[in-house]
């Protein structure tokens, strides 16, 4: 991005690590944070992720971009780049209520950006099925978006060994392959590639506001 910034040369395989398990990743680090800044006084601001997309798009079947848990030009960027955006959201009242401002913004983008950005669905991660609380805060993310946007029926539940995998530097499938987290997301993987077979629209902008308690 910084290259394209500065209108250098991109090689399209530069920064990729090519993985054992027949993925490539290409990690982000600190410059991002200096890159946020940069970005502010471009023109097109917006799509330079996306003019370093369409370079490598033949490349991959899929592409998945990770985003932080901000609304600043780098998760701009990501939205105007994406075909559709599945939103994780664990299972607490605070990151149910964040997601207000999100789906706004995703709609902002879809109208002005991104004509073809959808949203895929929510996901409810670190779940906690034993729970009463974990139940309360599916049912409010139920009554407050459901109507909106679609609520995956599979669920991604809490594990020590998913946490584990970060500093192991292999998936969830090499380190815990017959664990409940593997699992879950091979379920959620069909569901996604379903879905997309079928060609279901899951964003309908409403102009109405939806809070986390349904008003």
């Amino acid at each position: 991005m910084g290259n394209l910034i500065n209108d250098g040369e991109v090689e399209p395989g530069e920064g990729i690590l090519h993985h054992e398990e027949g993925i490539d990743l290409m990690p982000g680090n600190i410059e991002l944070s200096g890159l946020e800044v940069s970005l502010v006084n471009v023109m097109s601001r917006e799509t330079v992720l996306q003019s370093y997309i369409e370079i490598v798009r033949e490349n991959y079947d899929y592409i998945l971009i990770d985003c932080m848990p901000s609304l600043g030009m780098i998760t701009i960027n990501a939205f105007a780049s994406a075909d559709s955006i599945l939103i994780p959201v664990q299972a607490a009242y605070l990151p149910v209520k964040g997601l207000q401002q999100l789906i706004k913004t995703v709609g902002k983008v879809k109208r002005q950006i991104n004509p073809k950005l959808e949203i895929e669905g929510i996901l409810l991660t670190m779940v906690d099925s034993r729970t009463n609380y974990a139940k309360d805060i599916s049912a409010m993310l139920k009554e407050a978006y459901g109507s909106r946007v679609r609520i995956f029926a599979n669920v991604i539940p809490i594990s020590v060994r998913a946490a584990e995998i970060s500093a192991e530097g292999v998936s969830i499938y090499k380190h815990d392959p017959k664990g409940k987290v593997a699992s879950a997301y091979d379920s959620l993987t069909k569901e996604v590639i379903t879905s997309a077979r079928q060609g279901d629209s899951h964003f309908a902008p409403q102009s109405k506001e939806v809070s986390a308690d349904g008003q």
